[in-house]
């Protein structure tokens, strides 16, 4: 699972902080978090076909 969010925003992104805790502590039990930093390769590729199409 993956998310542009941290884990404090997740209940408002949710509109429930109870919900979003609990969904969480499930989600997170026993997981590995990789907490990576940098432009997403889903927005270079889109920014790089706009850029191809623009040069067309």
């Amino acid at each position: 699972m993956t998310s542009n969010k941290s884990f404090g925003e997740w209940g408002e992104v949710l509109g429930d902080p109870v919900i979003a805790t609990a969904m969480l502590d499930r989600l997170l039990h026993h997981s590995r978090i990789f907490n990576m930093k940098g432009e997403s390769y889903r927005l270079r590729e889109k920014k790089a076909a706009s850029r191809k199409q623009k040069g067309s």
